[in-house]
């Protein structure tokens, strides 16, 4: 595999203005020992990728720069253009926080086009969605309990949810059919909901109970809804037999199929599956919730707009980006990703859609000093293998995003190696324990991708951007990044 050399700028040796970290006061003998700790480390990570069995037949883009200067200290292919994966969401999350700023929240409100007299609502009972990817079951009961306290008991008219705050493609262009029912391909409305706190949006859980052998095991879909049927075709057997479960979510239906097989006394497997339209879904649960409140209609539970003039009985606000970004780069969620990028589309160009929201990004992008003309946008999560980046390009933002207001917010939401707790380590908890490591993590089909900050044993703080494309088996990649990070760390 050819290599590139990697690029220390030689005529900005001999002019004399290096400015490497500890390196920065330009006496001779500082600046050869700099040049001969980079060049050894080059040497390193060339070895590596000649070497490295599991990646013939790849490509590999390496970008590292020192985090003060920006200075490219190392490149492999660095310019050419690669599938970043999830990679693409820090983009993403920059042009969110240029954008919309680390306070902005979401909105959901509850709204009514009729009056209120003795405890009658004459008119229809509008839920508006504004793109809030983290509400939770709990939140419909809160709007319920509003409904009630405003006076109403009986509606005389529809429950109507509108989703219209954003276009109502659901899918960005590059998602395939296997993706679609799984939590990373789920579906995306102005007006969603998520099983839980890891804001999962537009998705329910479903976990399966061993029975006795022979027997069927129980199945568990949360937050219980009617919206979500289950077709279990699976079986209990005999304990001490490796577990075989399959799910899947039939094509345009509600539909979640169960086969295989789950051995008595096993511990419980869970899925989140995403469901076909999440508007309907968030409609059953804020239904369930007025009746708890014993709160009738008389009308259709149903989509459309809400009227120009209407009246706000409620308005639920959301974490502010700042809190959102946590979840959003820690876990990698899809979801948020492309919500981010149709909010941005609704704030500057008054359309919720992919289009006008990759357009901001691609805008915001320039401003940070990146070559757009050299990268394919295609999504803000990085699910699509169209989505094409150079590594050069993903150095250079995590080096101009340091200069932002917003950047402790930014480098906050990126996954801590080593770190437990899983909203610090996210999906570096369980890698490269010891390094001192803030990067994001990237997976697809045949891409491995990790791209971040490293502060090495010498004090210095580098970036590095590492994509890798074309592998076998994506799973191989992780171990390649934690063995290059490693040389990059404890280069001397």
């Amino acid at each position: 595999m050819s290599v590139k050399h990697y690029s220390f700028g030689m005529l900005f040796l001999f002019m004399g203005v290096l400015l490497i970290g500890s390196f920065a006061i330009n006496k001779p003998d500082q600046i050869d020992s700099g040049r001969e700790a980079y060049n050894m480390m080059g040497e390193k990570l060339n070895h590596l990728i000649e070497n490295e069995p599991k990646l013939q037949g790849s490509i590999a883009g390496i970008s590292i720069r020192h985090a003060t200067t920006g200075d490219k200290i190392y490149d492999h292919m660095g310019d050419v253009r690669l599938r970043p994966a999830s990679n693409m969401k820090l983009l993403t999350a920059a042009a969110a926080l240029a954008v919309l700023g680390e306070d902005y929240k979401f909105s959901t409100e509850v709204l009514t086009d009729g009056s209120v007299s003795n405890n009658k609502l004459n008119g229809d009972l509008f839920l508006k969605g504004k793109g809030d990817p983290t509400l939770l079951p709990d939140d419909f009961d809160t709007f319920a309990k509003k409904v009630k306290e405003n006076g109403i008991d009986v509606i005389n008219g529809d429950i109507v949810g509108d989703d219209t705050w954003f276009d109502d493609v659901r899918l960005s262009p590059d998602v395939v059919w296997r993706d679609e029912h799984w939590y990373y391909g789920a579906q995306i409305s102005a007006l969603t909901a998520s099983p839980d706190e890891d804001f999962d949006a537009g998705m329910v859980t479903v976990e399966v109970t061993p029975g006795d052998a022979g027997e069927k095991p129980s199945v568990t879909i949360k937050p219980e809804t009617a919206y979500v049927d289950v077709s279990n075709n699976a079986k209990t057997v005999a304990a001490g037999t490796e577990e075989d479960l399959t799910f899947n979510r039939i094509h345009g239906k509600n539909t979640i199929t169960i086969e295989g097989t789950i051995a008595a006394e096993s511990d419980n497997v869970k899925e989140w599956m995403a469901v076909w339209e999440p508007t309907g879904y968030v409609l059953d649960l804020f239904r369930q919730s007025l009746e708890k409140q014993g709160i009738t209609w008389t009308g259709e539970v149903k989509t459309g707009q809400a009227p120009e003039k209407k009246n706000v009985l409620y308005t639920h606000e959301s974490m502010p980006l700042s809190g959102l970004l946590v979840p959003f780069m820690k876990l990698s969620n899809n979801t948020h990703a492309e919500m981010l990028v149709k909010e941005m589309g609704k704030v500057v160009h008054d359309e919720g859609s992919w289009e006008k929201g990759l357009e901001v990004v691609e805008t915001e992008m320039q401003k940070l000093g990146l070559n757009t003309h050299t990268l394919t946008i295609r999504d803000g999560s990085g699910i699509s293998h169209m989505n094409m980046i150079p590594a050069n390009e993903i150095s250079k933002l995590l080096h101009a995003v340091q200069e932002e207001p917003w950047f402790d917010t930014y480098l906050n939401a990126l996954p801590e190696s080593g770190a437990s707790e899983r909203m610090i380590g996210g999906t570096l908890r369980y890698r490269m324990d010891g390094q001192n490591v803030q990067a994001k993590t990237g997976t697809i089909d045949g891409v491995s991708a990790l791209s971040g900050y490293v502060k090495t044993t010498q004090g210095e703080k580098l970036i590095f951007s590492i994509m890798q494309n074309n592998l076998l088996d994506e799973e191989d990649g992780p171990d390649i990044e934690n063995e290059i990070v490693q040389i990059i760390a404890n280069h001397e």
